[in-house]
């Protein structure tokens, strides 16, 4: 049946071709392959065709590109064109879809176009349209079918105007192309098999059947919610009694269906085989590797005709641990037997929602990481699944990191001096430490609101960028050229490690009372910065936060801290004296050392003691008060 999605490439004329069991008659006038597929009723769809003849696909493409003199009511759609300035068309076995636009709206619509003929197929496509009037379900797009609606200079044939099929333009991905997208985010695998069984459900409970149910006809839209398109074989009520147009595919349908078989129950085999396959493949994504095709999921035509020698089936059964699974395997096995699930309830199908686990994803990049790494067309390097950029090439210039990226790992983009711009999407959470070190080149960088975490010095050296970094409630980075005295703004609440690392110019700094942490080498070689007032709100200063402020005089650190890093005020040579209340707990190592001109260490009464632990280099300076 018609793909609607599969794209219609410009090629050469060619010979003869085998492929596959079908046969391909090129014609040698048009560059644009036009083919007539014969089928051996083993290995695809059987389909009863009259003996009209129908336009090539390129003769359709003449009569679109002036669809305001061509067609006969739709005067008012245009085809929306490519960057080459070629309609956009997707094209299967018996017709053509174009993307159309109304000139009056701005809707877009797709108008198929038929290069077979099909017994009963107008009839049918009265009846759907009436049937389906009053019925709304988002699984459905409404169609209108118009005889004789487009004229078409053909020499197929001494007829000039054929059918068109009017339907909604469905943004979206076939659900094979978004299940292989997605085979590694167990998330979205289980809310696909969770979005599949309710419309499974619905189509059960239905009078209707679309009747070539398979992942190619059904649409992923971009919020994730699915759609049905091409219904050709759909059943509606009106056509009790009748013969099936079509059977559908062969590793989606009966193996025993027969065209007598046309029913609201032709879809219960696909629904119960779909179900299944994609469930246990949210369980074990490998079986789609080691079982699937690209067009099917793990079942073939071969596995329904023998399920007793099955490897998929007996791959399935040692899943049945998992209760969604086990209830799921036996609706497929009792279809497989009875051919429908008229005694089953359509409620078997409302299995549970899953809920979304926050899984940390780290910003290490281990040897195993390295071993499955994946590069895409720019050399980089992602993680396996997707979910992490591991390492971009050093010699990219900007680039745009793909959606669905969540992490950017540490040293990510380390020393790419010629980057100039980099795309970070709203689906990235964390940024690791020196992730953008020494990219000097980097003159702007926006980092959307999902980004939750950011290492230590992720833009450390990054000379080209000259504004101010704030993600959320983080101070990122304050521009190494920056000079004179900065007020930290009231909703931040995290100074990231290595926020104002370098700036030289910086001579004070007011921290506001939202702030509760000074990460690790915060204000690193500030050596400018004279005074700096820690708020009462702060609780831990990391390491190296000070280190080398070496105008630094004084510093009071209020009550509310309860840590003070390894080496926090290393070499601060100006500071003469320090205040440091009973609520500290822990101060790490070389804390003060190398502060030449520290003449005091003012502490609590009664904590020498205490103190003496933690500055044991400086505890002839301790000072009681």
């Amino acid at each position: 049946m018609l793909t609607m999605r599969q794209s219609h490439s410009l090629m050469p004329t060619s010979s003869k071709l085998m492929q596959k069991g079908s046969i391909h008659l090129m014609t040698s006038s048009f560059q644009r392959n036009e083919e007539v597929r014969v089928y051996s009723n083993t290995q695809y769809p059987q389909t009863i065709f009259t003996n009209m003849q129908y336009p090539l696909i390129s003769e359709y493409i003449d009569a679109i590109l002036s669809a305001e003199d061509n067609m006969a009511t739709l005067k008012n759609l245009s085809p929306v064109l490519d960057d080459r300035g070629r309609p956009v068309m997707s094209s299967g076995n018996f017709a053509v879809v174009f993307k159309m636009k109304s000139v009056d709206t701005g809707r877009c619509y797709a108008i198929k176009c038929f290069i077979k003929d099909q017994e009963g197929r107008a009839e049918a496509y009265k009846r759907i349209p009436e049937e389906l009037e009053f019925v709304s379900s988002p699984y459905l797009m409404h169609v209108q079918y118009l005889e004789n609606e487009l004229f078409v200079d053909t020499t197929q044939t001494d007829q000039e105007e054929f059918p068109v099929l009017k339907m909604e333009w469905m943004e979206g991905k076939p659900l094979d192309a978004y299940l292989r997208e997605n085979l590694y985010d167990s998330y979205a695998l289980e809310m696909l098999t969770y979005r599949f069984c309710r419309m499974g459900a619905y189509l059960l409970s239905q009078p209707f059947a679309h009747g070539d149910l398979k992942p190619d006809n059904i649409l992923v839209r971009e919020n994730g919610e699915l759609a049905l398109v091409d219904y050709d074989g759909m059943f509606v009520p009106s056509m009790e009694g009748q013969k099936a147009r079509e059977l559908g595919s062969p590793d989606f349908r009966h193996p025993l269906r027969d065209e007598d078989q046309f029913d609201s129950h032709i879809d219960d085999f696909a629904i119960a085989s779909m179900a299944l396959s994609l469930k246990a493949i949210a369980l074990d994504p490998s079986l789609l590797e080691k079982y699937g095709a690209a067009d099917r999921l793990l079942f073939s035509a071969e596995d329904y005709r023998n399920l007793g020698e099955s490897n998929v089936l007996m791959a399935l059964v040692s899943l049945s641990s998992d209760a969604t699974l086990a209830s799921l395997l036996s609706a497929f096995l009792l279809v497989s037997a009875k051919n429908n699930l008229s005694m089953l309830s359509f409620r078997l199908f409302a299995i549970t929602k899953p809920e979304k686990k926050q899984i940390e994803l780290s910003t290490e990049v281990t040897k195993e990481d390295w071993a499955n790494a994946v590069e895409d067309e720019f050399c980089v390097k992602y993680s396996k699944d997707g979910l992490r950029l591991l390492k971009s090439n050093k010699n990219i210039k900007n680039y745009v990191i793909k959606a669905g990226t969540r992490v950017i790992c540490d040293g990510a983009f380390w020393g790419c001096r010629d980057l100039t711009s980099v795309t970070i999407p709203n689906s990235v959470t964390n940024i690791g430490n020196i992730a953008f070190r020494n990219c000097s080149g980097l003159t702007s960088v926006t980092i959307p609101n999902s980004v939750t975490s950011i290492g230590e010095d992720a833009f450390e050296d990054c000379s080209g960028i000259t504004h101010t970094i704030i993600v959320n409630d983080m101070f990122v980075l304050l521009p190494k050229s920056y000079e004179g005295h900065y007020s930290i703004p009231e909703n931040i609440s995290i100074i990231i490690g290595g926020a104002f690392n370098g700036c030289h110019g910086l001579t004070s700094v007011t921290i506001p009372n939202s702030v509760t942490s000074i990460g690790d080498w915060a204000f690193f070689r500030c050596s400018g910065l004279t005074s700096v007032t820690i708020p009462n709100s702060v609780t831990s200063i990391g390491k190296s936060a000070f280190s080398f402020c070496r105008g630094l005089i004084s510093v009071t650190i209020p009550n509310s801290v309860t840590s003070i890093g390894v080496a926090a005020f290393f070499k601060c040579s100006s500071l003469t004296s320090v205040t440091i209340p009973n609520s500290v707990t822990s101060i790490g190592e070389d804390a003060f050392v190398y502060c030449s001109s520290l003449k005091s260490i003012i502490i609590p009464p009664g904590t020498k003691q205490k103190f003496a632990r933690f500055l044991p280099d400086n505890k002839d300076k301790l000072v009681e008060q």
